[in-house]
């Protein structure tokens, strides 16, 4: 499985978030990957949708509290993840 990463999506009209992308990204990334090992360490079988809402609830953890109050996670990513966790190749 190819590492998780978190790829915001700044308001092109607002210079504070583009100029903050980078470092976003990099947090928002260390805390999905972060989660993602303590999901697969824990993980008993569980259900996908069980294991994609760890996954979750564990990144927002892993965040600033203001952060993870703004996040918005891509799905897509959380899917992809949360299955290869459950088909045991994360």
């Amino acid at each position: 499985m190819a590492e998780p990463h978190v790829t915001p999506e700044p308001d092109p009209d607002d210079p504070v978030q583009r100029k903050l992308r980078g470092a976003l990204e990099e947090q928002l990334t260390s805390a999905l990957r972060a989660a993602t090992d303590r999901v697969r360490a824990s993980y008993r079988g569980e259900s996908f949708d069980v294991v994609c809402r760890q996954l979750i609830d564990e990144t927002k953890a892993g965040l600033h509290p203001d952060i993870a109050a703004g996040f918005e996670p891509d799905m897509d990513e959380m899917c992809r993840v949360a299955v290869a966790i459950v088909r045991g190749q994360a």
